[in-house]
């Protein structure tokens, strides 16, 4: 009985949280976080745009350029600079533009990510350091260095090589950091990396600032970025950082709005990319919740059969696993050998076939919008869509698979079967041409 009331109580969490995690939620949480991002980018509009990959890049429909932080160099007692991932574009492009502004955003409970938190400060940090030994190296070897060089315009003396973090990273943690700096500095000098080509391109030490929804900005004070005596690393954190689920309302829908909604794409997006959804972000954010997931489901296929056809990469679209390959199978008929199925159909149900014991049932669109009252759920394949009166509207989806050149030598009224192998799971999904 015990076992029973922990499992109803998991089962109305998680159905409580897809409610609230829905596609519609996830991508009108990005459109309303993106007007933030481009509210901050006009502030300094001769700053580049830069996204943090990958969540960075849905908040905007046009960057830059690209960045890749990661949040778990910047984890607490796991601190690293990584050689393998030095964004060296991006001190080269912050030099040449005097400063750039990278976009990222995080889940629920915090500001910022911890790639704005720590590890980018750690890189402009390490990369400052790396500068200024190679400035005084050359200061040895030629005294007017330590004058002015007419190249990198800086004085090596001058050159700014502190740690600056968030006041919301303690003290110990700070010093922590500073004691790795000269190893991680080392690492970077020893890569091969080009320090004279960043020397020669950076006029003033990097550093990072922090802008977040609740930041406050004066907007007739906004300062010209000339004016500071270092190349600003503007960091902007998308979301809003509210503790609670936000239930927001417009004129003509209800939403729940998601932070960092951007974050782990393959969980929610099904195969909507960020590219994709800016090019149909009107239509999308405006039809309503009821039909976002058909209108992603036609975009995500045409797309696919359009790059299909020229050639290029256009893999099928497939849905995160909930179950790792390691876990034990619930169901064993999904364990089993399902080659050898067997499809049946009663005289009552004329027209509709069920696979063996399961609750899965094949048959024509016209069938399935004369019966639909029987079942708890229609998926129509077909090209049109039917009429179909259920008490749920998300009961029914008309996902069309579009004919590619393989398929169409198939002729009307015949039906097929195919298998899609996922993992150890074996899908099988029957389409009936119609």
């Amino acid at each position: 009985m015990e076992n029973e009331t922990k499992l109803s109580i998991y089962r109305a969490a998680r159905t409580i949280k897809r409610k609230d995690n829905t596609l519609y939620n996830a991508l009108r949480s990005i459109y309303e976080d993106s007007i933030f991002v481009g509210e901050i980018s006009q502030l300094w509009p001769q700053l580049p745009l830069v996204a943090n990959l990958r969540c960075g890049l849905w908040y905007n429909p046009k960057f830059h350029s690209t960045c890749y932080f990661k949040s778990t160099d910047g984890h607490t007692n796991n601190w690293s600079f990584n050689t393998s991932r030095l964004n060296f574009h991006i001190a080269l492009l912050a030099g040449q533009k005097g400063g750039c502004i990278i976009v990222d955003s995080t889940r629920r409970g915090k500001r910022f990510p911890d790639s704005m938190s720590k590890t980018i400060p750690i890189w402009t940090c390490v990369l400052n350091r790396s500068i200024f030994n190679y400035l005084n190296t050359f200061s040895n070897a030629d005294a007017s260095l330590v004058k002015q060089d007419s190249n990198t315009g800086c004085n090596s003396h001058d050159w700014d090589c502190s740690l600056h973090l968030p006041l919301w990273v303690s003290e110990t943690e700070k010093a922590a950091i500073e004691d790795r700096l000269e190893g991680w500095t080392k690492d970077l000098e020893t890569s091969g990396a080009d320090i004279a080509i960043l020397a020669s391109c950076l006029k003033k030490p990097l550093r990072p600032l922090w802008i977040s929804q609740k930041t406050v900005i004066w907007i007739n004070e906004v300062p010209d970025y000339d004016s500071w005596d270092f190349t600003p690393i503007i960091l902007v954190s998308a979301s809003s950082t509210s503790g609670v689920t936000q239930h927001r309302t417009t004129s003509e829908f209800s939403w729940n709005y998601i932070p960092g909604a951007g974050d782990d794409e393959e969980s929610w997006a099904r195969g909507l990319s960020p590219n994709l959804f800016w090019n149909h972000a009107y239509d999308l954010i405006s039809t309503g919740p009821d039909v976002c997931n058909q209108k992603v489901a036609d975009i995500v296929e045409k797309d696919r059969v359009y790059r299909a056809r020229r050639g290029q990469d256009a893999p099928q679209i497939t849905i995160k696993p909930s179950i790792s390959e390691s876990s034990p199978c619930l169901d064993p008929l999904l364990c089993s050998d399902l080659s050898n199925i067997t499809i049946s159909s009663s005289d009552e149900e004329r027209g509709i076939f069920w696979l063996g014991s399961t609750d899965l049932a094949l048959g024509s669109s016209q069938i399935a919008a004369e019966c639909s009252s029987n079942v708890d759920c229609v998926l129509n394949c077909d090209q049109w869509p039917i009429s179909v009166h259920h008490q749920e509207a998300e009961a029914y989806l008309h996902l069309p698979i579009v004919l590619t050149l393989q398929n169409q030598i198939l002729q009307k009224g015949e039906h097929f079967l195919y298998v899609v192998t996922t993992g150890k799971i074996l899908v099988y999904a029957f389409v009936w041409l119609s």
